[in-house]
């Protein structure tokens, strides 16, 4: 036997051994999901109406060698009852509607085409359902029957089809197949676009939950950079106010006016950013910062801070110029709580070509060490993220002459002049 009909024979064997028995889930259909379990009983009873309408007709018209009796009747309806279990064992199915297909018409029964039916539509379903080699196996071991019982079973009562209808009946059944294997091919391609559209649909609504999990990170960190910014310079003021109290009272004012500024900026920014969580799409109603409100930030810091801009000074994008801002913020932040008192801090802006670089300088004692896992190492945790975000990098460390040094490159893509 070649190579390809072994393979063929083999798979038909198995799929016999399987019978078509349901499996834990139900019986698989092409897309993955079971049949539901129906018998399908309004089918069954409509086929084997039209067959016994179909061989009464036919024993009335011609000359049938055997008249309709219990035995003929049987065979009508033991086809159209397998098919009750189509959906649940359609091989076992098939083979029964088969064999009363070949057995009804050798026994001398009045015989039409319609008198196939229930055979017809139990080939249909094994081939739809996926057990091809199953049905041609069957189909064709029961054609084989049809036409070569009569000349090996002489004297027997068995009566073979002429040529003509054996020819007629042989074209039928290619067909039946034929038109079968193109149903069970359209169906696999349906469920070929349902498994891709399932699956776009579940990446489209990953990319929606990985987006909204991103921002919320994003208003957690800014939450994080706005709170500890303003609550540090809060927190100074108020040891200034506590100790100029009863010695200088107008210092210990201006104080107080700062810690009041100070919590009045906090709480519109973070009133600005929880309105991207509210759910009735309302707009926030201020912009994010970014560098354009470095004054204000170096004007509150609560010790002198020197700013310094080298470089054709540009617009940039958004995240860019809001990335910059929350990282001198908190490069601020941590020089106010760990440099020491009469700390000094310089900024450093380089408009470069393609980039923006960032320097953040202070003259005090540094990031003590046991800030190492602290406040401080969270704090350049969550400048080198959005840094990194954006595709740059940030370094945090002593400097060269002491204190401490944040430096930052962020790409700015091209900003507009």
């Amino acid at each position: 036997m070649p190579a390809p009909g072994r393979v063929a024979y083999r798979r038909a064997v198995r799929e016999l051994r399987h019978g078509g028995w349901p499996r834990e889930g139900g019986w698989p259909r092409e897309g993955g999901r079971p049949w539901r379990r129906g018998p399908g009983v309004g089918l069954a009873a409509v086929v084997g109406l039209i067959q016994v309408l179909a061989a009464r007709r036919a024993g009335a018209d011609e000359a049938a060698t055997t008249t309709l009796d219990v035995l003929g009747y049987t065979l009508l309806l033991a086809g159209p009852v397998a098919l009750l279990v189509r959906r649940m064992a359609p091989v076992w199915a098939l083979a029964v509607a088969v064999a009363v297909a070949v057995a009804y018409p050798l026994l001398g029964y009045p015989q039409t085409p319609l008198t196939f039916l229930a055979a017809a539509v139990a080939v249909f379903t094994t081939v739809v359902a996926g057990y091809r080699y199953a049905a041609w196996l069957i189909s064709g071991v029961g054609y084989l029957a049809y036409v070569g019982l009569d000349p090996l079973l002489p004297g027997t009562g068995v009566h073979g089809p002429g040529v003509g209808r054996a020819v007629g009946v042989g074209a039928a059944l290619v067909v039946l197949v034929f038109l079968a294997e193109a149903a069970r091919v359209r169906r696999e391609q349906f469920a070929q676009l349902a498994r891709v559209r399932a699956e776009q649909a579940r990446a489209r609504a990953e990319q929606r939950r990985r987006q909204d999990s991103e921002e919320r990170l994003r208003i957690a960190q800014e939450l994080h950079d706005v709170l500890g910014h303003h609550l540090s310079l809060i927190n100074v003021q108020a040891g200034v106010g506590l100790h100029l109290m009863d010695s200088r009272p107008e210092q210990a004012r201006e104080a107080l006016a700062a810690i009041k500024a100070a919590s009045a900026e906090a709480l519109r920014e973070v009133r600005s950013m929880l309105g991207v969580l509210r759910t009735d799409g309302a707009a926030p109603r201020s912009p994010a910062p970014g560098l354009e409100r470095l004054a204000e930030l170096t004007d509150d810091a609560g010790f002198p801070v020197k700013t310094q801009v080298t470089g054709l000074q540009r617009a940039l994008p958004a995240e860019v110029s809001r990335a910059a801002y929350r990282i001198v913020q908190e490069a601020l932040t941590n020089v106010r709580r760990h440099a020491g008192p009469g700390v000094t801090a310089t900024i450093d802006i380089e408009y470069a070509d393609g980039e923006l670089r960032l320097r953040v300088d202070d003259d005090g004692r540094g990031v003590p060490a046991e800030a190492g896992t602290g406040e401080a190492s969270n704090g350049i945790a969550g400048m080198t993220a959005r840094a990194v975000a954006l595709g740059g990098s940030l370094s945090a460390g002593l400097g060269p002459e002491g204190g401490f040094r944040v430096e930052s490159r962020l790409p700015t893509n091209g900003g507009a002049a």
